[in-house]
C-alpha cells in the first residue's frame, strides 16, 4: 500500500466526474423564455468567476423549479395516486467511462473503518457516504459498523441487516470493500487504528488533505459518528456513485425482504391500491422538535426529560416552531390533509410507526377518517416475533413497504423520509407527498370557521409542489438523499409513453 496523498488528490481532482447527463426538466407546456434563461447562465457564471462556486445541476433544477409559472402549480388538476409526467424521467447511474475503477487491496492507501451512528436510515446514509469516501481516498473499505448504542439500543450488524455479498460484489469496480482487515496485516501493525471524527458536512479536500496523511502513515483508520460527514455537493460522477450504493447495493437480507412483501402482497390483496404514512409521531421525535401537542403538564414534563437526553439542543419556543412548519403532524391532521386532497375513507392505509405517543387514543381520530388502518403488527402477527427485539429490522421492514406503496406520506423531515423520497424519484417519482407543515397549521387553526368543500379547496392550494411531481418546490438547502439530481434523466420525447 502506499500511493502518495498528492497522487491521489490528482486523480481524484482528474478521475471524478465530468461525464455529461440528462437531468431532471419539467415537461410542462409552457417552457422558461429563452431570454430568462440566457440571463440566469449569465448571472451563474459569473457567480462561479468570482465565489468558484461551481453551479450544480440542483442549482439549476431550483432554478427551473422556482422559475416555473405559478398557474400551472396553483389550477392544474393533480391526480392523487400517480404523476402523469414520471414516464419522462428514469433514474441514470451508471459510471461514466472516464470513472476510476477500485484500487486493488494491496495497492490502496490503507483500510478504511466506519462506525455509523443513529437508526438505520441515519446509517444507510452514512454506508453511502464511506463508499464515496473510500473512493476519494483510493482505500480499501472494510465493512461499515453499525451503531450498537443510540436511542434505539439495536445490536444488529451490518450482515444482519443488508446482503453483505452483495454489497461487497455489487460495488467492486467502484471501491474494494472487505469484511475485516487481515490477521496478517493487524499483526504487522505497529500500531493499533487511528481513531478520528470528521466535520460534519466535509469536501472532498477534507479527506483527502486531513485524512489520507494518517491513514498512509497508520496503514488504517476509523471515522467514527460517520452520519452527515460528506457534502451534498459533489460532482456528478461521485453523486451517481451514491446512488448505485443507496439504490442498488444496499439490499436488505432475503429473511428482511421477504417479510416486507408477504405484508405488501397482503395489502395488495385487500386493494389494488394503498398509501403508506410514515406518522414518525414517537415520543423522541415530539421531544426532539421542541413542539406541543395540547397534553398539558403531563406532557411537557414527560417529553421534556426524554429531550435532556441532547444536551446540545437549544430552548425552544413550541408556538414559534409550529408557526415555522417545524413540528410534525399530528395522526389526526395527517388523516383531515388526506381526505381533504381526495383521497376516500375506503382508502388502504399502512401505517409505519414505532411506539405512537399517547397510544390508542391519539390514533384513534386517523383510524375514524381511514377504518381499513394497518400496521406491520397487525398484518404480520407472530410473524413478526423474531424481529421484535432489533429496531433496525423493524424499521427495514416498514422501509419496503413503504416503498412499494402508490402513495408515501411523510411527516417530518427524517432521515427515512428523505430516502425513501429519493428514492422514488429515483425510481419512477412514485407519487411523494410532503405536508406543508406552515401553513396547513394555518388552515387548521381556521378549519371550524371553513366549510369542508372551502377546506378541501385550500389545503389542495397549500400542497402544489409537494406532491412528488418531477419539478417538485426543493427548499433552499436541499439534501441530494433526497433530490438526486444527478441520477435521474429524462427521457427523449419519442420514447416517451406518459398517459395524459
Amino acid at each position: 500500500m502506499g500511493r502518495k496523498p498528492d497522487a491521489v488528490a490528482k486523480s481524484y481532482h482528474s478521475g471524478g466526474g465530468g461525464a455529461a447527463a440528462s437531468s431532471p426538466r419539467a415537461a410542462r407546456k409552457a417552457s422558461p423564455s429563452p431570454v430568462f434563461l440566457g440571463t440566469a447562465l449569465f448571472v451563474l457564471g459569473f457567480v462561479s468567476l468570482f465565489t468558484g462556486h461551481v453551479v450544480t445541476d440542483a442549482d439549476w433544477a431550483r432554478i427551473r423549479s422556482r422559475w416555473r409559472p405559478k398557474q400551472h402549480r396553483n389550477y392544474e388538476p393533480i391526480d392523487i395516486w400517480e404523476s402523469k409526467y414520471s414516464s419522462m424521467y428514469y433514474g441514470c447511474s451508471e459510471r461514466s467511462t472516464g470513472f476510476r475503477s477500485a484500487v486493488p487491496e494491496n495497492s490502496s492507501t490503507g483500510y478504511l473503518l466506519i462506525a455509523t451512528s443513529g437508526g438505520l436510515n441515519q446509517q444507510r446514509i452514512g454506508i453511502t457516504d464511506a463508499v464515496v469516501v473510500a473512493w476519494i481516498l483510493n482505500a480499501t473499505l472494510v465493512v461499515p459498523e453499525l451503531d450498537h448504542h443510540s436511542f434505539w439500543k439495536d445490536d444488529s450488524d451490518f450482515s444482519d441487516i443488508f446482503d453483505v455479498e452483495w454489497f461487497i460484489s455489487h460495488l467492486s469496480k467502484d471501491v474494494t470493500i472487505v469484511k475485516r482487515i487481515p490477521y496478517e496485516v493487524m499483526l504487522s501493525m505497529d500500531k493499533l487504528p487511528w481513531t478520528m471524527r470528521a466535520p460534519r458536512k466535509s469536501v472532498p479536500e477534507f479527506y483527502i488533505d486531513e485524512v489520507l496523511p494518517i491513514l498512509m502513515r497508520r496503514r488504517a483508520l476509523q471515522l467514527t459518528k460517520f452520519d452527515y460527514r460528506l457534502t451534498s455537493d459533489l460532482d456528478e460522477d461521485l453523486q451517481k456513485l451514491r446512488c448505485r450504493v443507496n439504490f442498488h447495493a444496499l439490499k436488505f437480507t432475503s429473511s428482511i425482504h421477504a417479510m416486507g412483501q408477504k405484508l405488501v402482497q397482503k395489502l395488495r390483496l385487500m386493494n389494488t391500491r394503498y398509501v403508506a404514512i410514515h406518522l414518525r409521531f414517537e415520543p423522541d421525535m415530539l421531544a426532539f422538535s421542541g413542539c406541543y401537542y395540547g397534553g398539558g403538564e403531563k406532557e411537557r414534563k414527560e417529553l421534556g426529560e426524554i429531550r435532556k437526553r441532547w444536551d446540545t439542543l437549544p430552548e425552544l419556543s413550541a408556538e414559534d416552531e409550529r408557526s415555522r412548519g417545524k413540528c410534525p403532524l399530528t395522526p389526526h391532521e395527517v388523516g383531515l390533509m388526506l381526505r381533504a386532497l381526495g383521497f376516500g375513507n375506503d382508502t388502504l392505509l399502512y401505517v409505519a410507526s414505532g411506539e405512537i405517543y399517547g397510544g390508542d387514543s391519539t390514533l384513534q381520530p386517523l383510524r375514524g377518517l381511514f377504518p381499513n388502518f394497518y400496521t406491520k403488527e397487525k398484518l404480520a402477527g407472530d410473524d413478526l416475533n423474531p424481529f421484535l427485539p432489533f429496531s433496525s429490522r423493524l424499521a427495514a421492514i416498514d422501509f419496503i413497504v413503504c416503498d412499494e406503496s402508490d402513495v408515501f406520506v411523510t411527516n417530518n423531515n427524517g432521515n427515512m423520509a428523505k430516502v425513501l423520497a429519493g428514492r422514488r424519484r429515483y425510481m419512477g417519482h412514485k407519487r411523494t407527498i410532503r405536508p406543508n407543515a406552515k401553513k396547513l397549521n394555518v388552515l387548521f387553526q381556521t378549519r371550524n370557521q371553513l366549510s369542508w368543500d372551502t377546506f378541501s379547496r385550500k389545503v389542495q392550494r397549500v400542497q402544489r409542489g409537494l406532491m412528488g411531481e418531477p419539478d417538485d418546490i426543493r427548499p433552499k438547502q436541499d439534501d441530494f438523499h433526497e433530490f438526486p439530481s444527478s441520477c435521474i434523466c429524462s427521457r427523449k420525447p419519442g420514447n416517451i409513453s406518459a398517459t395524459t
